[in-house]
């Protein structure tokens, strides 16, 4: 099965079976993840805060997204492999394939990047390159500094109507799902509608997506410094490993 197939297996899910999708960035966490039956691994650019410690996306480099896609790839068998391009890996059609490249060699099966309109032919350039493409629209990380922080999307009518032109154009340029971060539900519920693609939320509530994506370690309570609010955490890794230490320095000194 070519990297196309498999990702049309995904597409085909919509307004079917909902798309289970969480972050990886280690060799150890994909396989966990992968074995416990999670449709869609991401190793994300978010790994900029909760593996690097930077305040955003914004310094991740292709070097760091190929690492990570490399460990991630070695611990997921069944799950399909999507890799962020990070800020500025996808300036031009030409460069956008040549960047997809590197994290397919690295283990990638599909590669994801930001915006509507101005990326379609850059994704229908991706794609034509045997390399399947999910999109993201809605809040988008790589620009946060442009927008002056994290904000809600969907907020009006226009609003919306200009992510669903994005979604469309991606739609017709070939990607096999399009990520909604942060759009509200009414909007996340509209769009999800108005699409042939399924759509996989993030902190768009629940059921207004065909599928949903989480961070790993908010899922898993592994990184306690910032936990988003839309954020489920069911699991308290941070306080179990805190737990372990402290009894390990204990035994140490008796």
């Amino acid at each position: 099965m070519n990297l196309i197939e498999k990702a049309d297996r995904l597409r085909k899910r919509k307004n079917r079976v909902p798309i289970s999708a969480l972050t990886a960035y280690d060799y150890a966490t994909a396989r966990l993840l992968d074995e416990a039956g999670v449709d869609l691994l991401l190793v994300g650019d978010s790994l900029g805060m909760v593996v690097f410690g930077y305040p955003d996306t914004t310094r991740v480099t292709l070097d760091h997204m190929t690492h990570h896609t490399e460990a991630v790839a070695r611990g997921a068998k069944s799950a399909l492999i999507l890799g962020d391009l990070p800020i500025n890996t996808y300036p031009d059609p030409q460069t956008a394939v040549a960047n997809a490249r590197k994290l397919v060699k690295a283990g990638a099966q599909a590669v994801k990047l930001e915006g509507g309109l101005r990326q379609a032919e850059k994704v229908r350039a991706i794609i034509d390159a045997g390399i399947p493409v999910i999109g993201h629209l809605g809040m988008l990380p790589q620009r946060v500094k442009e927008e002056g922080g994290y904000k809600k999307k969907g907020k009006t009518h226009d609003e919306t109507q200009a992510i669903l032109e994005g979604a469309l154009a991606l739609q017709d340029a070939g990607v096999f799902a399009i990520v909604l971060e942060s759009v509200l539900p009414k909007a996340s519920r509209l769009l999800t509608r108005e699409l042939e693609v399924p759509t996989i939320g993030i902190g768009c509530g629940e059921g207004n997506c065909d599928g949903e994506i989480a961070v790993i370690t908010d899922v898993i309570g592994s990184y306690p410094w910032f936990v988003p609010p839309f954020a489920t955490q069911r699991a308290d890794v941070a306080g179990e490993i805190t737990k372990a230490v402290k009894g390990y320095l204990d035994a140490l000194s008796g």
